[in-house]
């Protein structure tokens, strides 16, 4: 179904929708809305689009397929969320479509279950602010235990893993099971202890046998996760600048979500591996606005603290009170306090701001940014709030659709296998109504497949 474009203008629905199967809308409408989550987009887009006679349709063709209330069931629905997705795209309110779109008692009923007019006197979701300020709340005390699926194994052995390599590699075949089997099953700091055990026993490069034994996403998978993480994020972030194209969503991804301690120890291994620092590397392949915030990034000098609340007020306010249209005062702005403050000290800003604003952070960024800009601001902020469910969506898009984006699927995969992968797997299932197992085995093959869902755990 094809989704309208951000800031599209909504043009009421005066007109019947061409070929109208009500049958086929009700189901779509259930699809949409049943299981864990619910796709408010796909919902939104075709209430929106259906002429009043034809909404009136697809409400009893509900009722006679599943025996349910439509409007009770959308009434189950976070309705802030379908509000501000729908004022987003269509700069209106869901409430002034509604009262000018529709009549009688399904009027009154849509107007019931809508809530309010998120243009009434000049607000923005006052009630969407109240459940964001509590929602902040809550995550000001909630400590969530982060955990990886990937543990130590309890009976390394890394001479007879050494070994066992060295065989799966000798001779013609190659047995790839076996590889997949011992290094996907090791903690990285065990397959460091095999990499030196193989280089004793053998007087070869554990590294080097593997790449010429093995090809494509396999190779780059095994190979990922030989290396020790920050030579490996260091390689992540050269590879993302070589060539005549730089990806930024690499970029981006890397640098808005790591520690100090591990933006720290990707500046050492980027200088020792590629005799060059990272920020000139970064001064070199972007510009503007974008490359100042990447450069503050890679300092690795976000603070550490705890919140300061006078301080958060003061922070929210400074960036409240960016005049309208002023957008490089707002980046400067935004970028000061989202890359120099400690997560803890953010959630606070966030809860702040909205209590001022009547605006969630994140919602105003996509809303007065553009480009890179708003891609690593928005993926700071995705971050300090939750940062399983930040990289669930980018497995989820690399996923998605007709074609596989292996190299982002592969680098998540080996980057969070160890820190928060468990946690990713539950916000995952929870968001798309399927389990990250599920959809790797839907979107990959082969021993590239085999080695991602031992990495990803057990079936949720």
């Amino acid at each position: 179904m094809a989704k309208p474009a951000q800031g599209a203008k909504y043009r009421g629905s005066i007109h019947d929708f061409p070929n109208f199967d009500p049958s086929q809308d009700a189901e779509t409408l259930y699809n949409a809305m049943k299981g864990f989550g619910s796709d408010k987009e796909a919902i939104l887009e075709l209430i929106t689009s259906r002429s009043n006679g034809q909404r009136q349709e697809i409400c009893q063709n509900y009722k006679s397929l599943y025996g349910k209330d439509l409007i009770a069931d959308l009434n189950e629905l976070d309705m802030l969320d379908i509000r501000e997705i729908f004022r987003t795209k269509y700069e209106k309110s869901l409430y002034s479509m509604i009262k000018n779109d529709t009549s009688g008692e399904y009027k009154k009923a849509l107007l019931k279950l809508c809530g309010g007019d998120d243009d009434a006197a000049g607000q923005f979701f006052p009630e969407a602010a109240q459940v964001a300020y509590r929602m902040w709340e809550l995550s000001a005390v909630a400590r969530v235990e982060l955990k990886g699926t990937v543990r130590p194994a309890g009976d390394f052995n890394p001479d007879a893993d050494a070994k066992a390599l060295r065989k799966a590699m000798k001779g013609l075949g190659t047995d790839e099971d076996t590889i997949i089997d011992i290094i996907t099953h090791r903690s990285n700091a065990q397959r460091q202890q095999i990499r030196q055990t193989f280089k004793s026993h053998f007087g070869r490069d554990l590294m080097a046998d593997l790449k010429s034994e093995l090809s494509g996403d396999l190779a780059r998978l095994i190979l990922g996760l030989m290396m020790p993480p920050a030579h490996y994020d260091a390689k992540q972030l050269k590879k993302a600048m070589e060539g005549a194209g730089t990806d930024e969503k690499a970029l981006i991804e890397i640098l808005a979500t790591r520690t100090n301690a591990e933006i720290r120890a990707i500046n050492e291994a980027y200088k020792e591996d590629y005799h060059k620092s990272l920020e000139d590397a970064l001064s070199s392949d972007t510009s503007g606005h974008f490359k100042r915030i990447l450069i503050s990034l890679a300092t690795g000098n976000r603070e550490e603290g705890g919140e300061d609340r006078a301080r958060a007020q003061e922070d929210a306010q400074e960036i409240a009170d960016t005049p309208s249209g002023d957008k490089t005062s707002l980046e400067t702005r935004f970028m000061t306090i989202l890359c120099t403050r400690s997560y803890q000290h953010l959630r606070r800003v966030f809860q702040e701001f909205v209590k001022m604003t009547n605006y969630d952070v994140e919602h105003t960024i996509k809303k007065e940014m553009s480009g890179d800009v708003r891609d690593v601001f928005v993926a700071i902020v995705q971050s300090v709030k939750n940062k399983p469910l930040f990289f669930a969506d980018k497995l989820y898009k690399s996923m998605k659709g007709a074609g596989t984006d292996e190299k982002t699927l592969t680098r998540i995969m080996i980057s969070r296998s160890e820190a928060d992968l468990l946690n990713i797997r539950r916000e995952f299932i929870e968001k798309y109504d399927k389990s990250l197992h599920q959809a790797i085995e839907g979107d990959t093959s082969g021993h590239f497949l085999k080695a991602l869902l031992v990495l990803c755990g057990a079936e949720d």
